[in-house]
């Protein structure tokens, strides 16, 4: 006699528990349509089905990405890269060794002689 006495707490407990998600339900409805969302008619979540992609779709997607890309690296390729003449890295060195000259001297230390 105590399983049935256990069973009927357990029915009890489910019965609370179901009494109560549908409150929630009620009041998340409520709070839906006071926003202004529409509201199903039943407790259910119907999932959405999902669509599929044909392979000739896949393949046309695939072959215009590659033709894209390739007209990308085209316009990369024909466009030359610009080169920096001789004399003008001679130029930028000549520069940066003088400021870097410049910074040294500055961060020697004065020494006065006596005399």
């Amino acid at each position: 006699m105590d399983i049935l006495k256990a069973l009927k707490k357990e029915e009890a407990k489910l019965e609370k528990f179901a009494k109560n998600a549908l409150k929630q339900a009620a009041a998340l409805k409520e709070t839906m349509k006071f926003f202004g969302g529409s509201v199903s008619s039943g407790l259910s979540i119907a999932k959405k089905k999902r669509r599929k992609m044909s392979a000739t779709g896949r393949a046309n997607i695939v072959k215009a990405t590659k033709a894209r890309w390739a007209k990308v690296r085209e316009a990369k390729a024909a466009k030359p890269r610009r080169k920096m003449s001789a004399a003008g890295k001679r130029a930028i060195a000549k520069a940066q060794k003088a400021r870097w000259a410049k910074v040294r001297a500055a961060a020697k230390p004065h020494v006065v002689k006596a005399v």
